[in-house]
């Protein structure tokens, strides 16, 4: 499982563990993670470190020295290292002695930043940090928008990227890996920042968190959740989850969410719905019912509304009449909205909806919360 921590609260911690340390110690800690998962990456596509050329993208800031520092480490290994600053005056000055020592290249010139980017068999994403804000200033803008044929790593946090939200509301660098320091943010955890993240590693620099108020269940988390069948299982005693899905115009959203339903560990599976001589076809040993939910008789649960068309507000209405938990997906969220707030009125059993982007926002109008 993730936990995901917002800024204020990031940022409170490393204040509270900066004072009990040396200077200078905790943005080595990020450095010497970040170099080591770069080695890593550059080991696993050409080979070795040495030789490799390597981008660092710095910005002002604690940012841009956690990419200075790991860009100074990579280049004691042969790496051939350029720093391109984009806010050379605010850049930051240990990171900058350390990587000149270290015999690395440095310019503040974007047509030669933007060249050697083109050619990096790895760039170091540090322009904007956990702080900023408002998305990619104009100076950075080209960065995003270049061609790319190495691997992009992003220091914390893709630039562009809104840490607390994972709003990007303009230019962002997007990133094949995101290297986050202490805990996961929010923006890396929902998209679309999430999207932009690529693969997300954690790396340790001994921050002391509260409980997390975001997290993110991972396929372990959820296999573990699943019940594991006993010797006195039957499939009575393991579950029967209720599908009415599927309509005439889309019979396949019937097979796949009976298909979901059975390799998902239920006991059997009852549908209701439109499509029940292609789902008996392909799954004969689903439990077909005619009718609505109302009347098929005694399930765990429903999943209600993929592809169902016409029917799907009938038999939304009358799943959200039972004593059990309901999934609402596609054609269901569609009538939910249009229902309003007052369809749930009165449930006391679980209800999950799985909304894409489009979904949320007409559910979210139906409700009176705007788009």
């Amino acid at each position: 499982m993730r936990h995901a921590h917002p800024v204020e609260t990031v940022r409170a911690a490393e204040a509270a563990l900066m004072a009990r340390l040396p200077e200078g110690t905790l943005m080595q800690r990020a450095a010497a993670g970040l170099a080591a998962t770069c080695a890593r990456l550059l080991t696993r596509r050409r080979g070795r470190v040495y030789g490799s050329r390597v981008v660092v993208l710095a910005g002002s800031g604690d940012n841009g020295g956690d990419a200075l520092y790991a860009g100074a480490a990579l280049a004691r290994r042969g790496a051939r290292v350029t720093a391109v600053l984009l806010a050379a005056e605010k850049a930051h000055l240990g990171g900058l002695a350390a990587l000149r020592a270290a015999r690395g290249r440095v310019t503040a010139e974007q047509d030669v930043g933007l060249a050697d980017f083109s050619r990096a068999d790895l760039v170091l994403d540090g322009i904007v940090g956990i702080g900023g804000r408002g998305g990619l200033r104009p100076g950075a803008v080209p960065y995003a928008r270049a061609e790319r044929p190495g691997i992009v790593v992003a220091v914390d946090l893709p630039s562009g990227v809104d840490a607390d939200t994972g709003e990007v509301p303009g230019a962002a660098l997007r990133a094949d890996v995101t290297v986050c320091f202490g805990t996961y943010k929010p923006g890396l955890l929902v998209d679309p920042g999430a999207s932009y993240a690529g693969v997300v590693q954690l790396v340790g620099i001994g921050l002391e968190l509260p409980e997390a108020g975001v997290t993110a269940l991972q396929h372990a988390d959820v296999a573990a959740l699943l019940p594991v069948p006993g010797t006195e299982s039957d499939k009575y005693r393991r579950g029967v989850v209720g599908v009415a899905a599927g309509s005439a115009t889309y019979p396949g959203a019937a097979l796949l969410a009976v298909a979901g339903a059975l390799h998902g560990g239920a006991g059997a599976v009852r549908y209701v719905g439109a499509a029940a001589e292609e789902v008996v076809r392909r799954f004969p040993e689903t439990l077909v019912t005619e009718g609505g939910p109302a009347g098929a008789g005694r399930v765990q649960a429903w999943v209600v509304g993929p592809g169902g068309g016409e029917g799907a507000r009938q038999a939304l209405t009358e799943a959200l009449a039972s004593d059990v938990p309901v999934l609402v997906d596609a054609d269901g969220l569609t009538e939910l909205g249009r229902l309003g707030p007052d369809a749930l009125a009165g449930r006391t059993a679980p209800t999950l909806l799985t909304p894409h982007t489009g979904e949320a926002a007409r559910l979210l109008a139906g409700a009176g919360g705007g788009t």
